[in-house]
């Protein structure tokens, strides 16, 4: 493809969070770059968090013969919140797209996701999440998700049916304005609203996991959820905005 036609195309940054993924990071990297690298001038950026598989090593083989991928480690597994705002710092597009690192989020709908705006402006958007229409988890995940996604919505009026989604897309500027906290991307719609910016949802595959095992189990993940829907409320009452976090060039008219 000329050059031409690449410098004409929107950038977009995708970062993926991986801890011990080597099975499924490398078909995973190839649909990214074969997918949302037709559509935009893409940066591919691999969070390893703490990896003890050989994911890191994966990762970076492809990244020595693909410069549109990017490799950061992790010393110690920090959780997937931290991994993303790593990924966020060193992004480089005005918006950024998130995608785990398991195969169980389809690349393809992430360019679906990121046609739903302009990635070169921000407007009354502020967010696009992914919501998952029919879910490859079993029975007992899947009741414990509703539970929970009901439960949050309750609490926080945020308005999304699945903030667990592994799938977002988001302005960097404004995802690295959020507080900062553990379990943060489940939250992203909330606080999105909170400063003064809409969400768009988009129905996205669930595809089975390619390799690995989930790092959640459902007990751990309401007792972690409890705590942090808590916190969450408390947060968004204490949170006071002050300036657009969006750079002023880059607001639309």
């Amino acid at each position: 493809m000329p050059d031409t036609d690449l410098k004409d195309r929107s950038a977009l940054s995708v970062i993926v969070p991986v801890c011990d993924e080597a099975g499924a990071i490398g078909p995973l990297l190839q649909e990214i770059l074969d997918t949302v690298g037709t559509a935009y001038r893409v940066e591919v950026i691999v969070v390893d968090d703490g990896s003890r598989d050989g994911t890191d090593a994966v990762v970076a083989e492809i990244a020595d013969r693909e410069d549109r991928v990017r490799l950061i480690r992790h010393a110690a597994r920090s959780g997937k919140s931290a991994a993303l705002r790593t990924g966020a710092l060193a992004a480089t597009a005005l918006w950024m797209g998130t995608i785990d690192g398991d195969g169980e989020n389809d690349p393809a709908d992430l360019v679906a996701m990121a046609a739903e705006i302009d990635a070169k402006t921000v407007g009354r958007v502020g967010l696009v999440a992914g919501i998952r229409r029919r879910r490859t988890a079993g029975v007992r995940r899947l009741i414990a998700s509703r539970i929970g996604n009901g439960v949050r919505r309750w609490a926080l009026r945020d308005d999304c049916p699945d903030t667990a989604c592994g799938l977002k897309v988001v302005p960097r500027a404004l995802f690295l304005a959020f507080p900062f906290f553990d379990s943060l991307h489940r939250y992203m719609p909330a606080l999105a609203r909170r400063y003064g910016f809409e969400t768009v949802h988009v129905s996205v595959d669930d595809r089975p996991r390619a390799a690995g095992q989930s790092k959640y189990t459902n007990i751990g993940r309401a007792l972690v959820g409890i705590v942090d829907l808590l916190g969450v409320v408390w947060l968004l009452r204490r949170t006071t905005v002050g300036v657009n976090p969006i750079p002023e060039d880059a607001r639309a008219p």
